[in-house]
């Protein structure tokens, strides 16, 4: 790229040389070298008129570095897919190079922006015995018999009292923790997370949330709290707090943080659903559509037994079938019978019942309580999934083996009902959450 001074923008080069598909075969990868001081980003890359061939184009969307930091020229592959077994000998031996790349070394590094490595790592970060004993977490995964969890690889340097456990940054420089370059969010779209990421951190404005909660602390006394979030915004005083900020966080994404009018709040975006309509959140639709534009969509399963049963052992925990029945849902499904629902694959699934029930118990002897759902959901003629019945479960009072208590709630628009309908999808949610941290994310 002769012509080539850098800088922001997107530009085309146009390179030709000569190549001989007879004695070379058609071109497969392309080997690219940055000789210059600054890296540029390669989106793709495309061969004209290949002599019996036509166009070969080579997808690239990367970031290519000055040769000088990496050990071997990097490469790219043409938008030709192979399995294993029917990749080109001349090309095995440059892919199986380009996977231990990315794969790393193992050794625990420091990683620069310029790496691309994407290995695992244990759960090594967890405590932080810098702080002492009482700060000191067991290692999770690496171990024959509990191989699991992992977590991307971050190259943070180990802790100064144990050389086994990895230091942890403060949360303010979080957002500076090893990411491949080609993984982190554009300048544009990291402005934005962070600015809208900060609104939420507790750590720095404990005392100002701490105003929001006048009954119950640590919890919103009503809805019009959580309205008041995106209306009036959090106050904050200016001082030792917005100067730490300032510190750590570029001017550009305070000033999106602080209104400009001089009161010093802080205001967190207004979610697209609830622009036009404050309580478009409360609806069936919306709690389908969340469902599946959300963190779980693949747990949703098709219904094929009705009622649902259990796969916990019922030695252990007694009958843990579902309470929902048909006298529940019959007036939902368009005048179809629940066989017939199910025959034309209408009736869906979310279950999280199997998977909180063991653990319900020791759950609520603490300070948050929950309880263990299956949803029902109905595939509607215009395509809408909606939920028409909820199973709320606890594990009975004598104990596990006596099976579950349960109770099921159905949509309703007024009064006590409605209400309890909403809780009803709350919990859902709430299990939703915990499950994609705890189970999926691990």
């Amino acid at each position: 790229l002769t012509n080539w001074l850098g800088g922001q923008g997107t530009a085309s080069y146009g390179v030709s040389f000569e190549w001989s598909v007879e004695e070379m075969g058609v071109p497969g990868a392309v080997t690219v070298v940055n000789s210059h001081r600054s890296e540029f980003y390669l989106k793709s890359l495309t061969l004209e008129d290949v002599p019996g061939h036509g166009r070969v184009h080579f997808v690239c969307n990367s970031w290519v570095y000055p040769s000088e930091y990496y050990q071997k020229d990097r490469i790219f592959f043409s938008n030709q897919p192979y399995l294993p077994k029917q990749t080109p000998p001349s090309l095995a031996a440059h892919r199986a190079d380009e996977l231990e790349n990315l794969r790393g070394t193992g050794q625990r590094r420091r990683l620069e922006e310029w790496d691309r490595v994407y290995d695992y790592d244990v759960y090594n970060d967890l405590g932080e015995p810098d702080k002492g004993a009482d700060h000191v977490r067991p290692i999770l995964g690496g171990t024959p018999e509990y191989p699991y969890p992992r977590r991307g690889r971050t190259g943070r340097p180990p802790s100064s009292s144990d050389p086994n456990t990895e230091s942890r940054l403060p949360l303010y420089e979080s957002l500076s923790i090893y990411v491949p370059r080609d993984e982190r969010f554009s300048d544009i779209k990291m402005s934005d997370s962070v600015a809208y990421a900060l609104k939420s951190i507790f750590q720095f404005l404990a005392p100002e949330f701490r105003a929001l909660f006048h009954e119950t602390p640590g919890e919103f006394d009503c809805i019009n709290d959580v309205l008041r979030l995106y209306e009036d915004g959090i106050k904050i005083s200016s001082g030792s707090l917005l100067d730490r900020i300032r510190e750590k966080i570029p001017s550009e994404t305070i000033r999106e943080l602080l209104r400009s009018d001089g009161e010093g709040a802080l205001k967190f975006p207004v979610p697209l659903v609830i622009q036009e309509d404050k309580t478009a959140w409360r609806s069936d639709e919306e709690f389908g559509r969340e469902m599946l534009a959300g963190i779980n969509p693949v747990l949703i399963c098709r219904l094929r037994e009705f009622p649902h049963t259990s796969k916990l052992d019922p030695e252990i925990y007694g009958d843990q079938s579902s309470r929902i029945s048909e006298d529940h849902i019959r007036g939902s499904l368009d005048g179809m019978t629940i066989a017939e629902a199910i025959e034309s694959n209408k009736l869906f699934i979310l279950d999280h019942h199997d998977s909180l029930m063991p653990h319900l118990r020791r759950i609520n002897t603490t300070a948050t309580k929950t309880y263990a759902t299956r949803t029902i959901l109905y595939l509607m003629k215009d395509g809408i999934l909606k939920p028409v019945a909820i199973e709320l479960s606890l594990p009975a009072a004598q104990g596990d083996h006596h099976g579950a208590v349960s109770s099921v709630y159905t949509p309703a628009k007024d009064g006590i009902a409605a209400s309890l309908w909403q809780l009803a999808k709350a919990y859902v949610a709430v299990n939703d959450s915990g499950y994609h941290q705890l189970i999926c994310h691990w």
